[in-house]
């Protein structure tokens, strides 16, 4: 009996066990050092500094670190803690930590607990072992992890035990980041400081402005054992191989349906999990596809969002065991069938209370929303091509342009109303507006828009880049991505469009125009410069991508060719002049995603050898030996060859697949071998992309998924999609 048909058979002893509800504002945040756990926990000098730090982003001094790391100790050990760690975000798409103990020995022997300033602020992991794209050499290990105030500690049980984690970046001895947290706080100040001398055109009262972020999580779940007998699942995280069901999403009863018990179970756990650190979770739900569930939290700053979804699916991956589930974050875990992305909702919020990214009832707030909203569009355009490659990876290669995921092209929908309004500014009469032009000036955006403003567009799903009420929607994020990516280049390039915008505007206040107009004349050559990249339309569509190139628009269908526009002199330009990246900061990661792609495709690429040779062809050929014993039999029998034609056909349809399928692997892994011979790591990766998977990848897979049609089912060892997808 294989792996297979043991775990369908074992399917019936893995009982739903449902957590004990818990009202949710009686857990929320139990287990995280809150403002208010630190207002107990700490004296007020320490609160202060604390806060000042939060709120102002200014360095804590030595002496204040010291207090403030008693408080936290005294408040963990309440909690049972006997550990502490570091917790990080290096650049391998994970997170990482290493646990040290509040014990230590003094110099009479004498054992105590202790937790001090120092140990707080810094520690030294070893950086020789994860990825630095050549900063650090094997035998230069030291980096270092430095605290983050504006994250707030948690902790973390893991069956009985309890860690204190202390969110913090990571950088190299010589000062470069290693990590997805450094660079993402560096552009929210960008984007904070570019944002804050714009909106004084409309209000000076604003002291601050905080990019925000609510993500979709969208995730499969199926039963554990039928993973364990996938090899691929468990390697790569995405069937190599695996013919349609006959049942798939074709009657779409999936999207909002009932969610099954024991997934409902899991959800729970893990939503209760959640709440005890902070993460506020609000919606659940069914997605399109068959197995494939949606979370999506409450709107944070971006920089706490971030943490929280990184996270969330640690949590979610090892809550999913409790339940004999296995949790897929791929972004394509199944052909056929809907991906998943991490749809990343962004916009701005002022210190004052006000969404930047929401039309208001004056004209002057009416004015200020158009600003931001057409820079951003602006800053859309300007850099599509870094917005593409911040989402480039070898898995979202698999998902973007296909069942409702967005293409590769970069665009913005704006909804049919706004995009009335834009055209309406673009062609004023004489392109020109001055203090008479009453109508413009008083942008009573309330009469072209209706008032159900969230709702007033279609959902285009096709969009990568899409405005939905008071927000954009970067859909193109791929699901096991880390959103600091997106999240780093978006404010990023807002933030300079920004202070390009200010200097536009101040220009023509010099000349003497009056301010509103000046910002009228520069939000229209905005508009004008950067339509190209409004799009309403079906993204899908053969017509739009001639219509893309047709605009100039950059179509990048593949990873490494992608991630060309991050060293670029446009981008290290970019990004060195609002203090995110370095240029040598920019070539590491470049070579740090290359390689990963590398990596990704080779796994999958031996992966799928291993199946072909070790599953699928034995199957296939213990099969063409039962069709041939079966015709050499019913000829000594005498019969006629019309009487066995069928057979024969059978085994001429499987005997061809099985030489195409053991041809291509072996032409497959001679392609490898080659590639693997290319020292220079973006042309390995373009050979690994063309000359390994395009040219092998669908070829293979198209013969196999026609053996598992054709071969008796007995003799299949790998899970179908009908198991996966639909038993649990």
């Amino acid at each position: 009996m294989s792996l297979r048909f043991d775990a369908i058979r074992d399917l019936k002893n893995n009982q739903t066990t449902v957590p004990a509800s818990a009202k949710i504002t009686g857990i929320f945040n139990s287990s995280v050092f809150t403002l208010k756990t630190a207002r107990e926990y700490l004296t007020d000098e320490s609160y202060k500094s604390l806060m000042t730090s939060i709120r102002g982003g200014k360095k804590i001094d030595r002496t204040m670190a010291n207090q403030i790391a008693i408080g936290i100790k005294a408040w963990a050990e309440s909690k049972g803690v006997t550990h502490y760690t570091h917790w990080f975000q290096p650049l391998t798409g994970t997170t990482a930590e290493k646990h040290d103990s509040f014990f230590t020995l003094k110099g009479d022997g004498t054992a105590i607990e202790e937790f001090d300033g120092a140990a707080l602020i810094q520690q030294e992991p070893d950086a020789s072992s994860f990825p630095s794209g050549g900063l650090r050499a094997t035998f230069e290990a030291r980096g270092y992890t430095a605290w983050d105030p504006s994250s707030p500690a948690f902790i973390i049980e893991i069956g009985q035990g309890k860690t204190l984690c202390i969110p913090t970046l990571f950088v190299a001895y010589t000062g470069e980041s290693l990590d997805y947290k450094a660079p993402l706080l560096k552009a929210v100040e960008a984007i904070n400081k570019a944002a804050i001398d714009v909106c004084h055109y409309f209000d000076k009262n604003i002291t601050k402005v905080t990019p925000t972020l609510g993500w979709e999580q969208e995730y499969f779940v199926i039963d554990e054992a039928i993973a364990n007998a996938r090899p691929d699942l468990v390697q790569c995280g995405r069937t190599v191989y695996g013919a349609s069901p006959a049942k798939g999403q074709q009657l779409e009863d999936h999207y909002f349906g009932s969610i099954p018990e024991r997934v409902y179970a899991f959800m729970r756990d893990f939503e209760q999990e959640s709440y005890k650190l902070g993460i506020p979770l609000r919606t659940r739900h069914n997605e399109v596809a068959p197995a494939q569930f949606e979370c999506a939290p409450i709107f944070e700053e971006v920089n706490i969002a971030v943490d929280h979804n990184t996270l969330l699916m640690d949590i979610m991956s090892r809550v999913a065991k409790r339940h004999k589930l296995v949790v897929l974050f791929h972004e394509k875990p199944f052909a056929g069938i809907n991906g998943s992305g991490k749809h990343n909702n962004w916009s701005l919020a002022t210190d004052t209370g006000v969404n930047l990214l929401a039309p208001g009832k004056t004209p002057k707030t009416n004015l200020m929303f158009l600003t931001f909203f057409v820079n951003t569009i602006k800053a859309v355009h300007d850099y599509a091509d870094i917005l593409r490659a911040a989402i480039a990876s070898a898995p979202n290669d698999h998902r973007l342009g296909a069942n409702e995921a967005p293409p590769a092209i970069i665009s913005v929908f704006v909804g049919q109303y706004l995009a009335k309004v834009l055209d309406d500014i673009e062609t004023r009469v004489g392109n020109k507006f001055d203090e008479q032009d009453e109508a413009i000036l008083k942008l009573d955006l309330h009469r072209s828009i209706p008032e159900l403003l969230l709702d007033n567009t279609d959902r285009n799903r096709t969009s990568p880049f899409a405005f939905t009420g008071n927000k954009f929607e970067f859909r193109a994020v791929g699901s096991s991505a880390n959103c600091a990516i997106s999240m780093t280049v978006l404010n990023t390039i807002v933030a300079d469009t920004l202070k390009q915008f200010k200097a536009d505007v101040d220009g023509l206040v010099e000349k003497g125009d009056k301010k509103e107009i000046a910002i009228m004349q520069v939000i229209q050559k905005y508009i004008v410069e950067s339509k190209a990249v409004l799009f309403e339309g079906d993204g899908y569509s053969d017509q739009w991508h001639a219509e893309a190139e047709r605009r100039g628009l950059p179509n990048l269908k593949t990873t490494p060719v992608a991630l060309d526009a991050m060293v670029t002199k446009k981008a290290k330009d970019l990004f060195e002049r609002n203090h995110v990246y370095t240029h040598v900061e920019l070539e590491a990661r470049h070579e740090i995603e290359l390689e990963k792609y590398i990596k990704k495709v080779q796994i999958e690429a031996r992966i799928m050898g291993d199946l072909a040779i070790n599953h699928i062809l034995p199957a296939a050929i213990s099969y063409q030996n039962k069709l041939s014993t079966n015709i050499a039999g019913l000829k000594a029998a005498g019969l006629g060859a019309d009487t066995y034609a069928s057979q024969t056909d059978l085994l001429q349809q499987v005997s061809k697949h099985v030489q195409v399928i053991y041809t291509q692997v072996n032409a497959m892994v001679e392609a490898r071998k080659v590639a693997n011979n290319i020292e220079d790591t973006r042309k390995k990766a373009i050979a690994y992309e063309a000359d390994v998977k395009s040219a092998f990848f669908d070829e293979i897979r198209y013969h196999v998924d026609k053996l598992e049609h054709l071969v008796d089912d007995d003799k299949w060892t790998l899970p179908k999609y009908r198991e996966m997808l639909f038993l649990r």
